[in-house]
């Protein structure tokens, strides 16, 4: 599944959940109760699974497991570790990155009502025969597929009849973001979600493509370009039903359909519409809507909606077979804000939703951004997130403790963790009641089991796991070494016990070896050894027992007179620079001591793109899986740098033993270096905004977005865009050139515009200004988000009033009226909300640090005083290294001066702040700017006042 930042290959990669046993008589096995909370234990419910994407318990105790491969597994129950082959759709199956078989549901009344549902992603078109692809995109971008809903009969434990296709939809050419998840509701209906089915990588409004358009989407037929504004494609798919002239598309949908023929209900929301989709749709403005479930006791819908730059989100639809249908905005919006990309681009389906009146986007329940925690101290690394798991616990009957009861489970596949968000007082999940739960590598989907435990399934590898709780006695955990576990014969093997553990303290341990696994306890004891005579192989099991008479086992295979194959990678070698789209031929073999080369049916080969938000914080996105071969080719996938891809050739002989080597490849990158004329504006470079001049690294070949918003206002003045360097228009494609830099230049025109207001306040700009001495009395000001009174030594006149006093926020601003808290957060000005009647130096997230100081001094003598306010080395909140200075001079007649000193780059020069005066109600202002890089070393800006307002009678 792809993130933010990330490809959401994560998320298409899902869950495998097993049938619980009964407590007692568990075949599990429990993992360390290392980052989980006391009295829990994490256990091992089933293994050796191949890419799992879902897991179903069906009433009559039977488990179903979906493949992303596309087959589709059945087990007699928990106990039961040979799977029967329920069904194999691979022909049909697109497995391809974030595409495969994702969805799989079983009617209430299974198996009296005898159909199993599915959802995946159909190699093919609408319409049109599989295989197209063969699980591979010659032409990254350009592999036009779409995606099934179906549903299969089963007779026993396997499927008769044919595929009954309800739906076929969804069509896309980009490799992610297709066909979501299925379930039934309450109420019986069968229920399905859809991405959005565009990039994760460039702001996707339809342009990929060759020819392009391949899906039709509006306004033009197949082969026309896209372009702004009147572009309806990529991620604008998730607003289709805004525009009534065409057909509508289900992508970035929920939907609520007929399990008998996928028609919409004739009691959905907008049944009466002429559409067939409009009549089947209960929510859209959706990216990603991978996995979601229904909160118990009501009909309410709660998705797991996987975000891309900054924000992912956990949405709510509130009786959605009701209505009305809600628009969750993606991709005009993400998180609360609007998306920096899709704004940028001037769209028309994003631009007619931003002048809507409050409420007409349905704001996420809860968001969390990728650069912060989830929950303080959760453990969990930041960067890339994508929720990729949502589960409710019941609120009453369960067996977990009670600060559990009723609240919703969710989980990240790229952070690897499982957060608790527990219930408020509405008997809601509250998001200022998120706990950390466990650290889950691997972790794509959530489930409660029908004993109440927590499943969840670690995709990479290939287990479904589940969290017990017990407040008494908990089960050890074996964990066997064995040194060595293969050999010529006789082979003397060393064993030992010593990373074996119990949850309860001090509890007393019983090892018991059995070294062919025969039944018979050969060894006692933390350690032991044992001489195997003979060739063959062998099981050696290890059983724990505790004092109370708990245990659990654990096995080593060895095997006498074997030893293991060596793979090796012929090509392509480490020198290997790829870029995005380039063919990649490989090719390898491997070698056994007994059994000589092996053959082709022998070999597999992984192709795994590793991102990393940075150097020691990667998560994997599985691209590609061939068996059977020696060698063959691969395109290289479209993603964010930095990325690199890997290459393991795994080599089974026929003794199963198995060998692996790996090779790590990193792409060929540019340094896309992007400027304005001025310098200091504004451009978007794959939804992230970014002050010029300014740089990023990408990957050769890989496609990017870039827009040149306006008009900008940049200090005082406004700027109109008028063209780019490479002659693109103000939204346009970049291919990343294979070179070492490209300069992409934005040209605008203005003029330095008027810095004054309504009431008849001015400004200008000077350098060299002399920076005043402030001291020696310091205001008391420690810490984040503080602030403090102090009289003034004159009555000092701002907007027609006299004020004696002001408050100083350690954020950058004065106040002449007492702003009752301090304000972290910048705003444009005019601001009706506190903070008013302020100046604004430098108002940004600022903090203090041991060194920081907020100081004031008077200087001169009536009745030409100056009072001086100086921050000096203040800090910015999640940026502990930069510092910045700058002070604000009042004069005794109401002139105003901002000076600025130490100053070096980014948020030190003023692209995080908001610099400008604002009157006492909030409706007046001079703002000088707003997020941009304006300010330098020995700059100065004066605001000078009406003469009309010098000598106003005393107010405060």
């Amino acid at each position: 599944m792809s993130r933010a930042v990330r490809r959401i290959w994560v998320l298409t990669l899902a869950l495998v959940l097993g049938v619980p046993v009964v407590v007692g008589l568990p075949p599990f096995d429990p993992e360390p109760a290392a980052a989980i909370p006391p009295g829990f234990t994490q256990q091992v419910v089933f293994t050796g699974l191949t890419r799992p994407t879902k897991l179903i318990f069906a009433p009559d105790g039977r488990v179903f497991v979906a493949e992303k491969s596309g087959i589709v597994k059945v087990f007699d129950s928990l106990a039961d570790n040979t799977a029967t082959v329920f069904a194999d759709l691979r022909p049909k199956v697109y497995d391809y990155e974030d595409l495969g078989l994702i969805g799989l549901a079983l009617p209430p009344n299974f198996p009296t009502d005898p159909y199993v549902y599915l959802s995946y992603t159909y190699d093919g078109v609408v319409g049109g025969g599989a295989p197209t692809y063969h699980d591979s995109c010659p032409v990254l971008g350009n592999c036009k597929a779409s995606a099934r809903v179906s549903r299969l009969r089963a007779d026993g434990d396997v499927m008769t009849g044919s595929e009954q296709v309800l739906l076929h939809d969804w069509c896309h050419q980009i490799e992610s973001h297709s066909i979501g998840d299925l379930a039934f509701g309450p109420d019986g209906a069968l229920y399905v979600t859809g991405g959005d089915g565009a990039s994760a990588t460039f702001t996707d409004y339809g342009q990929a493509g060759n020819p392009s358009n391949p899906c039709a989407d509006p306004p033009g037929p197949p082969g026309a370009a896209m372009t702004p504004p009147s572009a309806e494609g990529g991620g604008l798919r998730s607003q289709d039903i805004r525009t009534p002239g065409d057909p509508t598309g289900l992508s970035g949908t929920l939907i609520r359909i007929s399990p008998s023929d996928g028609a919409a209900l004739p009691d959905n929301p907008l049944a009466a519409s002429s559409d067939p989709n409009n009549r089947r749709i209960l929510a859209y403005g959706l990216r990603n809507p991978y996995r979601w479930t229904f909160r118990p006791g009501s009909n309410e819908v709660w998705i797991g909606d996987v975000g891309w730059r900054t924000w992912e989100e956990i949405n709510r639809v509130v009786d959605p077979a009701v209505g009305p249908v809600r628009n969750y905005g993606w991709p005009c919006y993400e998180g609360n804000a609007p998306q920096g990309g899709y704004n940028a681009a001037n769209l028309t389906l994003c631009e007619t939703l931003y002048t809507q009146p409050v409420g007409t986007v349905t704001r996420p329940h809860y968001t969390y951004q990728h650069s912060q925690q989830v929950a303080a101290g959760d453990g969990c690394p930041t960067g890339g997130s994508s929720p990729a798991g949502v589960a409710f616990y019941p609120g009453s009957g369960g067996g977990y403790p009670a600060a559990y009861a009723g609240a919703l489970f969710f989980a990240d596949y790229s952070r690897g963790c499982v957060w608790a968000m527990r219930t408020g007082a509405d008997g809601l999940p509250d998001p200022a009641r998120i706990v950390p739960f466990a650290i889950a590598p691997g972790v794509v989907d959530l489930r409660i089991g029908p004993e109440n435990d927590l499943y969840y399934v670690d995709l990479l590898g290939g287990t479904v796991r589940r969290f017990h709780y017990s407040s008494g006695n908990q089960y050890p955990r074996a964990v066997i070494d064995a040194t060595p576990t293969s050999g010529r014969a006789p082979l003397t093997v060393s064993f030992d016990a010593v990373n074996s553990s119990d949850p309860d303290p001090g509890d007393i341990l019983e090892y018991r070896w059995d070294f062919t696994n025969d039944g018979t306890v050969d060894a006692t004891g933390l350690t032991a050894t044992h001489r195997y005579p003979a060739v063959g192989s062998y099981t050696a099991r290890l059983q724990v027992v505790d004092f109370g008479g708990l245990s659990h086992s654990a096995t080593a295979q060895i095997r006498v007179g074997t030893a293991a194959p060596v793979p090796v990678i012929d090509a392509p070698t480490s020198a290997l620079r790829w870029a995005t789209g380039q063919t990649v031929a490989f090719s390898g073999g491997a070698s056994d001591p007994e059994q000589g080369a092996l053959p082709p049916s022998a070999l597999r080969w992984t192709l795994v793109n590793m991102h990393c938000s940075t150097p020691e914080n990667c998560h994997s996105h599985p691209v590609r899986e061939v068996a059977g071969v020696a060698s063959g080719t691969f395109v290289a996938p479209d993603h964010e740098y930095p990325s690199y891809l890997e290459l393991t050739l795994t080599a089974t002989d026929s003794g199963g033993l198995t060998g692996s080597t790996t090779l790590r490849l990193d792409p060929r990158t540019v340094q896309l270096k992007l400027a304005t004329t001025p310098a200091g504006l504004r451009v978007n470079l794959n939804g992230r905004s970014l002050t010029t001049p300014n740089a990023v690294q990408v990957i050769v070949g890989s496609t990017n977005t870039v827009s040149a918003p306006g008009p900008q206002r940049l200090g005082p003045g406004t700027y109109t865009f008028q063209n780019w360097s490479d002659g693109g228009a103000a939204t346009h494609v970049i291919t990343a050139p294979a070179a070492s830099t490209a300069t992409y230049t934005a040209s605008y025109d203005g003029a330095p515009g008027s810095c004054a207001d309504g009431f008849g306040y001015a400004c200008t700009t000077h350098s060299g200004r002399a920076y005043l001495p402030a001291g020696p009395t310091e205001l008391p000001l420690t810490g984040d988000n503080d602030a403090a009174s102090v009289a003034l030594p004159f009555p000092f006149p701002y907007y027609g009033q006299n004020h004696s006093r002001a408050w100083v926020d350690v954020n950058g601003v004065l106040s002449f009226v007492d702003p009752r808290g301090s304000w972290p957060a910048n705003r444009a000005l005019p601001y009706a909300a506190t903070p008013n009647a302020a100046l604004y130096p430098f108002w940004d997230d600022l903090v203090m640090h041991p060194e920081s100081r907020v100081r004031t001094a008077v200087l001169g003598a009536a009745p030409d005083r100056q009072f001086v306010v100086e921050w000096k080395d203040v800090g910015f909140s999640g940026a502990p290294a930069a510092r910045v200075s700058f002070q604000v001079v009042l004069s005794e007649w109401g002139q105003i001066v901002f000076n600025y000193t130490a100053l070096n780059a980014g948020r030190e020069l003023g692209n995080s702040a908001t610099i400008g005066i604002e009157n006492p109600a909030g409706t007046d202002a001079v703002q000088y700017s707003v997020n941009q890089l304006v300010l330098a070393n020995g700059k100065s800006i004066v605001f000078t006042p009406p003469a009309a307002i010098v000598g106003a009678a005393p107010t405060s």
